[in-house]
């Protein structure tokens, strides 16, 4: 079987979230290609997975590839957020949960809906075909300010106004259909001083319309406190995340959790009676190496975090 995908941070993952008992079972919240999901049944032969992913086709992917592993896995077509809110009552609580943030790279090479602007593709970038909107929607309907705050919000780039003012004035003329337009489009509107930066300068944006497209930020902020409620106490969940919004939300989370007191920081006398429901086993993000940076360049962005759930939180 031909995989796009290889997992980072691999060696990191398998240390810092291996089971300590047996028959333990792990959720992995992205299986993607099954990368990870692999390493763990492999190395630990009690090991119970569940792996979830809101692409089906991806899905036949992983089930194809952990095969062997038949009667130890289980596989749900779900968005995370949505499994972990209605988490399925004849499962386990999960003593591990893993969140691989990082796009496949059998989307941008293989799946054919325009997450690259390598590749001249139809612009798609829905991970899941129950999505109304997709990228080809809003680069052609969306207003020009609604586009400009996408990019900028989503995206991070600065010149957010230059390009969704370009788009508009091109999709007056006719609608933007595919990756390569838009990408020629989105350079000739910041010009020749970005065309030979670190970065395509239409990286920010395709960037920007995925996030905004697959709703990837909404999604994981109700995602995490879902799973920490599933989560079984002394139970570890990671987050792998690859950009600063992924990884600013994980932090806070993990330190809000993290925190016994939540009372207001001007008041004198702790009166809510709080306790830490997590302790952060990684106090900063750990990143790959400079082999597997060599080796595997998603890898360059990837910052992974962990904690351990302390106790049940209680309900507000």
């Amino acid at each position: 079987m031909d995989i796009a995908h290889y997992p980072v941070l691999k060696d990191e993952v398998l240390s810092l979230l291996k089971p300590r008992g047996r028959k333990e079972l792990m959720v992995d919240a992205t299986l993607g290609e099954g990368g990870h999901a692999v390493l763990f049944l492999e190395r630990y032969t009690t090991l119970r997975l569940v792996g979830l992913d809101a692409d089906a086709l991806i899905l036949d992917i992983a089930k194809r590839r952990l095969a062997a592993y038949a009667e130890r896995t289980r596989f749900y077509h779900a968005w995370f957020n949505a499994f972990f809110k209605d988490y399925p009552g004849d499962l386990d609580e999960p003593d591990t949960i893993l969140f691989d943030l990082g796009i496949s790279m059998y989307h941008f090479e293989v799946s054919g809906r325009g997450f690259s602007f390598r590749n001249d593709e139809p612009l798609d970038m829905r991970l899941s075909e129950g999505l109304e909107t997709s990228a080809h929607d809003i680069v052609n309907q969306y207003p020009e300010r609604e586009l400009a705050n996408i990019l900028f919000e989503l995206g991070e780039e600065k010149r957010s106004r230059e390009i969704a003012r370009s788009i508009v004035a091109r999709r007056q003329r006719a609608p933007i259909d595919t990756t390569r337009e838009l990408a020629e489009l989105i350079e000739r509107a910041l010009g020749p001083r970005y065309r030979y930066g670190r970065i395509h300068p239409a990286t920010r944006s395709f960037q920007a319309l995925r996030i905004a497209v697959n709703g990837e930020l909404v999604r994981l902020e109700s995602a995490l406190q879902a799973a920490l409620g599933v989560l079984k106490v002394n139970g570890r969940m990671g987050v792998i995340s690859f950009h600063s919004l992924e990884d600013r939300i994980v932090k806070r989370f993990f330190r809000a959790k993290n925190k016994s007191c939540t009372c207001p920081p001007e008041q004198p006398i702790c009166t809510c009676g709080g306790r830490r429901v997590l302790e952060i086993v990684t106090r900063k993000p750990v990143v790959a190496g400079e082999h597997e940076r060599s080796g595997n360049p998603p890898s360059r962005s990837a910052k992974l975090r962990v904690a351990v759930k302390l106790e049940e939180e209680e309900s507000p």
